[in-house]
């Protein structure tokens, strides 16, 4: 599995901003779906995760009520809705695919909010 992330960029706090993550493979459905992000001088922490076939998502604390994972299974996409955007949620956004044993990253996405 190959991932692309896509859809980051600067934007005001307050603002929104949609990520997504394309994915490459016959067997995306069967795979467990996450965002995960990393500040500067930060570890990546989780961001919301997605079961297989989307029945099932959890979100940071930081940004419940603010953030939406989802998924497209028919074509290969996971996305991350971002509103109501704040400083601290700059990062490299990356996704995540894990399914049986098997864990892929994608290369990241930059998120910038400005003050």
């Amino acid at each position: 599995v190959q991932l692309v992330e896509s859809g980051g960029g600067l934007v005001q706090a307050g603002g929104s901003l949609r990520l997504s993550c394309a994915a490459s493979g016959s067997t995306f459905s069967s795979h467990v779906m996450s965002w995960h992000r990393q500040a500067p001088g930060k570890q990546r922490e989780l961001v919301a995760t997605i079961t297989s076939g989307g029945g099932s998502t959890n979100y940071a604390d930081s940004v419940k009520g603010r953030f939406t994972i989802s998924r497209d299974d028919a074509k290969n996409m996971m996305y991350l809705q971002m509103n109501r955007l704040r400083p601290k949620d700059t990062a490299v956004y990356y996704c995540k695919a894990v399914y049986a044993w098997n864990t892929y990253w994608g290369q990241g996405t930059q998120v910038t909010v400005s003050s």
